[in-house]
């Protein structure tokens, strides 16, 4: 590992001296935010530091990612009282945080831990590093700083963080330190095929039918610069898919050869959640902080409420193949 910057040094110092803490990623969690909870929980309970992972809000526990050591212990935020320490994990400001915002506001003390590089570091203490391809990532570097070995429980946790923010080590950000990272994780005695079956070969028949509905509503615009597709309630209750399936829905559209930009909106109601994809060099992440969102340049979304004509009105203009794209 590299020499370590203040920012790391800083986090480990105070993980190190907190006597007890809740870790909590954003809202909706996908991989990254679910493997990194639960391995910072398991550093910080090697570390003899009471530590509860929790949601952010009070939805159903994304099921994908229940063969990951420690998930049975996950608890939602809106259950637990304020804490010595929060860790806000994979989260660029508080409001992501859901009903775990309540939880940092009152803490003795907020750690953020993060990669996105428009983290707002609404911490006490702020480990944000934009280099890095996953919490996960962040999480595995701190290890040698707190005189930890990486026992398999961690290395599965935070390969998952890993595997999952890389799209399968294939997003551009998959360089050579995360291969290196990652082939350190395989070596405490990794079983990746079983992993991977885990992640992405255990799907229900709801979910296929999701994907192939999303599929199935691909358009193009922009000159074909752009391609989007859009799921709906109906889409869930007709087919018994677990709301957690929208995570990786917006690959299914990714594959389409020869758009720059990609996006899926997921209809909720009256509000409208758009996950961006950039397949060239448009920044993603600039237009959903136009939006208030936020996240990279190659993959960020944000919400807001609206219809999909009004969404499509809005957000077309400002991607590849518009004037003003």
């Amino acid at each position: 590992m590299p020499e370590p910057v203040a920012a790391y040094v800083e986090a480990a110092r105070a993980l190190a001296g907190a006597s007890s803490a809740v870790v909590c990623a954003h809202v909706d969690p996908d991989g990254d935010a679910i493997g990194s909870t639960l391995g910072l929980t398991h550093v910080l309970r090697r570390l003899g530091i009471e530590a509860v992972p929790a949601l952010a809000e009070d939805a159903e526990v994304p099921e994908t990612y229940s063969f990951l050591p420690g998930f049975q212990l996950l608890r939602r935020a809106s259950e637990l009282e304020p804490p010595p320490v929060l860790v806000a994990i994979d989260t660029p400001n508080p409001e992501r945080l859901g009903s775990g915002a309540a939880l940092a506001e009152k803490a003795g003390m907020t750690i953020v831990m993060d990669h996105h590089p428009d983290n707002t570091e609404f911490g006490k203490v702020n480990l944000v590093d934009p280099d890095a391809a996953a919490v996960g990532q962040v999480v595995w570097r701190l290890l040698p700083l707190l005189d930890l070995p990486a026992d398999p429980d961690i290395a599965l946790c935070l390969y998952v963080a890993l595997l999952t923010d890389t799209g399968r080590f294939q997003y551009s950000n998959s360089d050579a330190t995360v291969l290196r990272d990652a082939a350190a994780m395989i070596d405490t005695g990794l079983d990746v095929h079983d992993v991977y079956e885990r992640v992405y070969e255990s799907q229900s028949l709801g979910h296929l039918e999701i994907v192939g509905r999303v599929k199935a509503r691909v358009k193009l615009a922009n000159g074909g610069r752009v391609a989007y597709s859009w799921v709906t309630d109906e889409d869930f209750r007709d087919t018994g898919a677990a709301r957690e399936a929208t995570e990786n829905l917006v690959d299914s559209i990714r594959v389409l050869g020869g758009p720059e930009v990609v996006f899926l909106a997921r209809l909720a109601g009256p509000t409208c959640r758009v996950s961006l994809r950039a397949k060239s060099h448009a920044d993603v992440g600039g237009v959903a902080r136009h939006f208030g969102g936020g996240g990279h340049v190659a993959a960020a979304g944000f919400s807001f409420d609206c219809d999909l004509p009004e969404l499509l009105r809005r957000l077309l203009p400002l991607l590849p193949g518009s004037e003003e794209g």
